[in-house]
């Protein structure tokens, strides 16, 4: 299994990346599918709150030395069962981008509170947006879940995370990227075998198009494959005899549901709920993979978050279940099951996993976590984060335009600013607090 967690994506100029939030802690994926990375490593979802890396010229010597690498990665490559002309048409004029080898150890510039990560993925844009691809393509979705058994809620999702419903693929040209990871940096033999993969989705006619572009580290399309995950998971749902995840909606969504499928999704069984924990709950107890059987959850006094009783709702009192605490005892608590960890291993992070399932429920017409974070000053969401961009903008801050995709320049102004209204810590974090106090400024009349 490969481990995510070294792969991070840089911000851009006011936010730079399509979704304003980062991964809290990524580990190794614990999928059921034989032999994969995460399917959408270096995702638009999973890398965002990250410090900007300039362009980078290489230094002398490098694309000399590039070349050579490339060159010898020729063999590679046909062993891999990549003909030597497509190898040659597709690598003979890439040079090196090596404003992606700092992106192998970029680390947050901040820790992400969940509050901030949820409240920029499951707000009420993304939740209208999805509802409206539920109803434009039912009947694609409706013949997914029939095939593949993954309902359409959770299928969108994804697809609503991973890439704004197709709004945002990334911008990095993949095989530019793939080609410097494979001969620069870490993890030379990974990067070694998404770029082979890429090339023969390229030759196979799968992928058209040498320019695509997708995340630093590979992954593109609609719900952001990595091109070996695509090789392997990928499917033709629209019979066109290519399995495009770039440009077919119902190959994206149908290859979605099917790796969800192999992952180990269970049809008709919800990934979890809400609860409420008794008084005096061993909290050392709790933990995704610290699964019982839920009639010993219900035995221990853990219901619903509503008083309810834990079984029903699709979960026997035999099934596998653990309590998940993401923001410790003071938070909500969850109880997970087996579809919880399905969704865990598209991107190894139980943040991004409780995202999408979050994201899915509010897609069934279920509300809000009943229990509140355990912060007196909560994240913001795409809107307020415009509305921030502007006041900061109004300042004088050059952040570049209010997108709601909070980068680098976007931090330093907000920690300026925070500095200056005697606010502790000064640390650029978007919560209401600085929100509240630049918008009281904003409708304060000036002083005479």
């Amino acid at each position: 299994m490969e481990d995510p967690r070294a792969f991070k994506r840089r911000a851009g100029r006011g936010g730079g990346l399509p979704l304003a939030v980062a991964v809290l802690a990524g580990v190794a994926c614990t999928a059921a599918v034989a032999s994969t990375a995460p399917v959408a490593v270096a995702s638009l979802a999973q890398q965002a709150a990250l410090p900007a890396t300039p362009d980078a010229s290489p230094p002398e010597g490098a694309t000399e030395s590039f070349r050579r690498c490339r060159d010898g990665l020729r063999g590679q490559a046909v062993q891999a069962g990549v003909s030597p002309p497509t190898f040659d048409s597709l690598l003979a004029t890439i040079e090196p981008d090596l404003s992606v080898l700092p992106l192998l150890d970029a680390q947050p510039e901040f820790t992400t509170p969940i509050w901030d990560y949820l409240a920029a993925l499951v707000d009420q844009e993304r939740i209208d947006d999805g509802k409206a691809m539920l109803r434009e393509h039912a009947e694609v979705l409706e013949r997914i879940g029939n095939e593949y058994g993954v309902d359409p809620e959770t299928v969108v999702a994804v697809w609503g995370v991973e890439s704004d419903y197709g709004k945002t693929f990334g911008k990095r040209p993949l095989l530019q990227s793939l080609a410097t990871l494979s001969c620069f940096g870490r993890r030379q033999d990974f990067f070694r075998g998404e770029l082979f993969a890429t090339l023969g989705l390229l030759q196979s006619g799968d992928l058209r198009d040498a320019g695509l572009t997708g995340s630093w580290a590979g992954a593109f399309g609609h719900t952001q494959f990595m091109p070996s995950t695509y090789k392997r998971i990928a499917v033709d749902f629209d019979g066109d005899g290519r399995r495009d995840l770039v440009g077919s909606i119902p190959d994206a969504l149908a290859s979605t549901a099917n790796y969800l499928k192999r992952a180990g999704w269970r049809s008709g069984e919800p990934w979890g709920f809400e609860a409420k924990l008794p008084a005096g709950f061993d909290a050392s107890l709790a933990g995704r993979k610290s699964k019982r059987a839920l009639s010993d959850w219900i035995a221990r006094g853990v219901t619903r978050v509503d008083g309810n009783a834990l079984a029903g709702s699709g979960a026997s009192e035999t099934a596998k279940a653990g309590v998940l605490l993401p923001a410790g005892a003071a938070g909500p608590a969850f109880v997970v099951f087996r579809n919880f960890d399905a969704i865990y291993s598209y991107n190894a992070a139980e943040s991004y996993a409780l995202a999408i399932a979050h994201l899915s429920d509010r897609l069934r017409g279920e509300g809000p976590f009943a229990t509140p974070w355990p912060t007196d000053d909560p994240g913001l969401d795409r809107r307020q984060r415009r509305e921030l961009q502007t006041l900061l903008l109004a300042r004088g801050h050059d952040i570049g335009e209010a997108d709601g995709l909070i980068g680098s320049l976007t931090r330093r102004a907000i920690a300026a600013e925070q500095q200056r209204l005697g606010m502790t810590p000064a640390d650029g974090r978007a919560g209401n607090k600085v929100l509240e106090a630049l918008r009281s400024e904003a409708s304060s009349p000036p002083r005479r």
